[in-house]
């Protein structure tokens, strides 16, 4: 196995003279990816992102000649990445190109006209290399962990394969076979048939022969996996109803049952695959199926990181482990001039909420504190926007910011509690998350309506001790009853809230 040098102690940011604006540009084999990045508030912030289907892969020919057509979309995108980088100013930009690159003939005048067009150097990196900015991306974009990692990435030319102990990869492996060219050889001319299948998972075991005893050699590995073939399974096994999240070797299978119903790539449409990526799908799921099955991976979760942003935060030499999520709340708390006293208290007192019917109510795992928390904080961020509805603002902003660290789901959960802190309940958007978050994240709701309402007179002083004991379908507040009668106006909003949880079929009894 290729194991990667030991690593130089990473040097802080503000030891760094890095540019205000930079990128990364992915020249893969079937799309090419330019990322661009700027840094606000000590934290990276994803200003654009662009994507542009290729297929250099399809047009490589056994000499490594690129075809005129593959030569021409290639360079036609360079040439808009070029454009972008120029007017956006970035100072600093990394380009890397991957499996075809590699392969290309190195005397072809490809890689100048290339790197002419975008305005920057293009570096041909290894297999091994992209292996480990693959895990690059992937753990900073995901939260932090102590366990083991094993990463894939199935691109079109190569499929990467990584074993990591939280932020550090152990062990690093680049795979001859993508969903390109597995398309290609066994679904030739886009024909898909039940024997292809065979003969191109069977060529997949083979080339995991090698590597699958010490990459399914250790326990407890969370397995992730990232990039355009594994996002579309994920996605087109949710729209199935196959899956909430993640993907299982019985998931693939039924989707290749479906996929099988077709005759032809150019026929098959599913619901959360694009016409792109079906032309090559047949054999990324070839691919993924074996990965799943001959490494012993009982279930799969997704990632949005990858290749590209592994290269931007190596640009910015961010190796270091690190929770992103408390970060990106830290940013976003200064970005958006949220009062943090005011986030303070109402944290404070959802807090202790929480501690005394956490076990109760099942939402005692940390991430139930978490981002209970997260959205206390955060709680107030929509009033950069307007008063009127800020809650509304806040949810959309939680929901679609780019907030490194936190995956989609994650961030769906936290804007539910920030959309949901006042007002009605709106149960349809419960149905938003994952359904074994959906009673726990009604709950959480409610502890932060709560603690919002208790802290809306914004006064310096610590509330006096409330207690709060609940079953499955209620919950009792005691307060002191001098502090109660000396605040009328919270009599008022606790009755009004006792309407709104009843709409949601929970009581609320004040005492």
């Amino acid at each position: 196995m290729h194991k990667p040098p030991a690593a130089a102690g990473p040097r802080s940011l503000s030891e760094t003279s890095q540019p205000e604006i930079i990128a990364a540009v992915d020249l893969g084999s079937n799309s090419f990816h330019m990322i661009v990045g700027e840094l606000r508030h000590g934290q990276l912030a994803i200003i654009d992102r662009i994507r542009e289907t290729v297929r250099l892969a399809e047009g490589l020919s056994s000499k490594g000649d690129i075809s005129i057509d593959a030569r021409k979309r290639a360079l036609d995108c360079l040439s808009r990445f070029g454009e972008r980088l120029r007017d956006m100013r970035a100072g600093s930009v990394r380009a890397a190109g991957t499996s075809t690159i590699r392969r290309a003939r190195e005397d072809s005048s490809f890689m100048s006209e290339a790197e002419a067009l975008l305005g920057h150097p293009i570096e041909v990196v290894s297999g091994i290399e992209e292996a480990r900015l693959v895990y690059s991306g992937v753990t900073h974009s995901l939260p932090p962990t102590d366990g083991m990692r094993l990463v894939t990435d199935i691109g079109g030319g190569s499929t990467e394969v990584i074993l990591g102990h939280a932020a550090l990869p152990r062990a690093l492996e680049s795979l001859h076979m993508g969903c390109v060219s597995m398309t290609e050889k066994f679904f030739p001319d886009g024909e898909i048939t039940e024997t292809g299948f065979k003969r191109a998972r069977m060529a997949a075991r083979l080339e995991l022969r090698p590597i699958k005893a010490f990459f399914r050699g250790a326990t407890d590995i969370q397995a992730i996996g990232t990039s355009g073939t594994i996002r579309s399974t994920e996605a087109v096994a949710q729209e199935l109803e196959l899956v909430d999240s993640g993907i299982t070797l019985q998931t693939i299978e039924s989707l290749i049952a479906k996929v099988l119903e077709f005759q032809s790539v150019d026929d098959l449409s599913l619901k959360g695959l694009s016409e792109r990526r079906a032309q090559v799908w047949p054999g990324g799921l070839s691919i993924l199926a074996e990965l799943l099955k001959t490494l012993r991976i009982e279930e799969m979760k997704v990632s949005d990181g990858a290749l590209r942003e592994g290269l931007l935060y190596d640009l910015l030499g961010r190796l270091q482990h690190e929770d992103a999520r408390e970060r990106t709340i830290m940013a976003m708390t200064s970005r958006y001039q949220i009062d943090s006293e005011q986030a303070d208290r109402v944290a404070e007192t959802a807090h202790k909420l929480h501690k005394q019917c956490a076990e109760t109510w099942g939402i005692g795992r940390e991430l139930s504190g978490k981002m209970l928390d997260w959205a206390s904080r955060l709680h107030e961020i929509g009033l950069d926007i307007s008063h009127d509805g800020y809650q509304r603002h806040g949810a959309y902003i939680a929901e679609h910011a780019d907030m490194p660290g936190f995956p989609q789901a994650e961030q769906r959960f936290l804007a539910l509690l920030i959309g949901g802190q006042r007002h009605r309940i709106n149960p349809s958007q419960l149905k938003a998350l994952p359904k074994s978050w959906r009673d726990p994240g009604l709950r959480l709701l409610m502890l932060l309506r709560l603690a919002v309402l208790l802290n809306r007179s914004r006064n310096a002083a610590e509330l006096p001790d409330v207690t709060i004991c609940v079953c499955d379908d209620s919950l009792s507040l005691g307060f002191n009853a001098d502090w109660l009668r000396d605040n009328p106006l919270t009599i008022a909003d606790l009755e009004r809230e006792r309407d709104f949880l009843e709409q949601v079929e929970y009581e609320l009894i004040v005492k």
